[in-house]
């Protein structure tokens, strides 16, 4: 690999922006490989300064403005579409939160060599996240167990490279050849699940989506229970709460099921509603199958 570009979006998170750029120069020094790296920052309205900072601290990132609503897939597509004005040999999906360790693009390389061995093509390359603190796995890749329930098994690395269907993009790594086949994240996603629905599609076409061996940065579980909350809600609010992308992400989340999924879309659209409508009896009936 002679080029990669880091594809990122931030909004008003400065000192995580700045500090996961930090990390991310570090590994790249430390790699010891010869290879270029450009980033695209997509930052998409920050008012608190992300911008100006990122420029005097790190002048060689390609920024790129946005206009405030494009949330985290918008923001994402944004970077990977000035990117591709120029021939990437891969493209590492980033999130501003996560400080990768130095073992990053070692790892990278290797997966690189095991796809092409093993599959005859590049393929797209999942890297695992923990608790900085806690030292828990918080992001990676996924195994789906039961396509109805849409039930999986979160993958641990365990120092082999790892076969998987669903992959957070805090690290992702995609090869030239997967863009030029598949393009890059779909436009009907607003925010979330963008990248489940990036390695679903790359599993369709019969392109490796492959968990990394080992762990490769770290980075805070922020998905919180948000089911919980709508019992505290007005009914108002639930509505609200359901088709904001920074809530349930409804509209997103049906968007999957249409195309993966397609039998269990009318569950998933009356369960939706039944959240909104009795959150308790929803609540119940989920701890139920995680039971």
């Amino acid at each position: 690999m002679d080029k990669i570009a880091v594809l990122m979006t931030c909004h008003n998170r400065i000192n995580l922006t700045l500090e996961c750029l930090r990390y991310l120069y570090f590994a790249y020094e430390k790699s010891e490989l010869k290879f270029n790296l450009d980033v695209f920052l997509t930052d998409d309205g920050s008012i608190d300064g992300t911008s100006d900072a990122v420029a005097l601290n790190y002048p060689n990132v390609k920024l790129l403005k946005g206009n405030g609503n494009l949330f985290w897939a918008g923001g994402m597509r944004n970077s990977w579409e000035y990117a591709l004005k120029n021939d990437y040999d891969g493209y590492l999906l980033l999130n501003d939160d996560t400080l990768v360790l130095e073992n990053l693009f070692l790892e990278i390389v290797s997966t690189q060599k095991y796809a092409f061995k093993n599959f005859g093509i590049g393929g797209v390359y999942i890297g695992s996240t923990r608790d900085q603190t806690k030292g828990n796995r918080t992001y990676g890749g996924a195994k789906l167990k039961n396509k109805f329930l849409f039930t999986y098994d979160k993958l641990q690395p365990s120092k082999k490279i790892q076969e998987c269907n669903l992959g957070n993009a805090n690290i992702m790594y995609v090869s030239n050849n997967v863009v030029k086949q598949i393009g890059i994240l779909s436009e009907v996603y607003i925010h979330g699940v963008a990248d489940y629905d990036y390695t679903l599609n790359a599993v369709r076409h019969r392109i490796p989506v492959l968990l990394m061996k080992d762990y490769l940065g770290t980075c805070s579980n922020n998905k919180s229970n948000k089911f919980e909350i709508f019992t505290n809600l007005t009914f108002k609010k639930r509505i609200d709460f359901l088709y904001n992308p920074l809530g349930m992400a409804f509209i997103d989340n049906l968007h999957l099921m249409k195309r993966f999924f397609p039998l269990r879309l009318p569950a998933v659209f009356i369960m939706g509603w039944v959240k909104v409508l009795i959150p308790k009896v929803y609540i119940d009936f989920q701890n139920r199958i995680r039971h």
